[in-house]
């Protein structure tokens, strides 16, 4: 017989819950995943870091392959009911599966010495889906490392975690460090940086310059104000997408994905492929 979990109020249920706030995730070193792609992601490519899966009797059934996944990993899968899956869960219409799991990051020196061949940093990128999908997409464009300074958004809000769509456990994430810090280390390490910022230059006219070909760090600003003056300097070049339709502008995040895709394209078609 299954013991189902119906209380809302039990202590692990309100613990849990809990997570959706950054004072708690930094107190327990802890965070919540959402949703049976994600959670399947963090069992298949980092089950150490899964504790527990709160998951609706209607969700394993439709998704038999995740309990298999938590038993061969010894992760405990609690049954719940769906009103306690919704105090635990961030989003209004849950998706009946969130797992509990230690939070962690690779630390810069950890990625310098791996050799980087493409990187994205974000310095002061507030807004959690932008975080994620960039995140997302340096993980489909074949980055090696996403860095995110300390005025960033906190990479284990459940937004952030939920737009990465799993991809957070798949490629490397740095979190914390100053963007002078960070960026020094990259141009160190051999990267040119350059800057996503409307005062740049055509990012065609840049990519036939051939300087999409090398090691490259991509630096990406704040929503709202982009980057400073102050933070420009800290770069090699600043480079702009063009818009040839009638578009204001571009979602930041579509920015990153056009800036990092030309990079990964140049970067094959020159023969020096990302080490990740």
């Amino acid at each position: 017989m299954v013991t189902v979990i119906d209380n809302p109020r039990s202590p692990r249920v309100r613990a849990a819950a809990k997570l959706a706030k950054k004072n708690q995730r930094t107190e327990t070193g802890l965070f919540l995943i959402e949703g049976p792609q994600a959670v399947a992601e963090a069992l298949h490519y980092r089950p150490d870091l899964v504790i527990e899966v709160f998951a609706t009797a209607n969700a394993l059934d439709r998704h038999p392959a995740l309990a298999h996944a938590a038993a061969a990993s010894h992760v405990r899968v609690e049954t719940v009911t769906d009103a306690v899956l919704d105090v635990i869960a961030d989003t209004v219409t849950p998706q009946g599966v969130i797992a509990v799991c230690r939070q962690f990051a690779l630390t810069l020196d950890e990625v310098i010495a791996r050799g980087p061949r493409l990187v994205a940093v974000l310095e002061e990128v507030r807004d959690p889906g932008n975080a994620g999908t960039i995140i997302r997409v340096a993980d489909a464009a074949g980055a090696d490392a996403v860095i995110l300074t300390g005025t960033s958004v906190d990479v284990f809000n459940p937004k952030v975690v939920r737009a990465t769509t799993g991809s957070l456990f798949h490629v490397p994430v740095v979190v914390g460090v100053p963007l002078a810090t960070a960026l020094e280390r990259l141009r160190g390490a051999g990267a040119r940086i350059l800057a996503a910022d409307i005062s740049g230059d055509d990012l065609l006219a840049v990519r036939s310059d051939g300087e999409l070909d090398g090691s490259t760090a991509w630096l990406f600003g704040n929503e709202a104000r982009g980057l400073t003056a102050e933070q420009l300097a800290l770069t090699d070049r600043a480079v702009i997408v063009p818009i040839y339709g009638q578009a204001e502008s571009l979602n930041l995040a579509t920015a990153a994905a056009v800036c990092l895709y030309e990079s990964a394209f140049a970067q094959r078609a020159s023969g020096t492929t990302s080490q990740h």
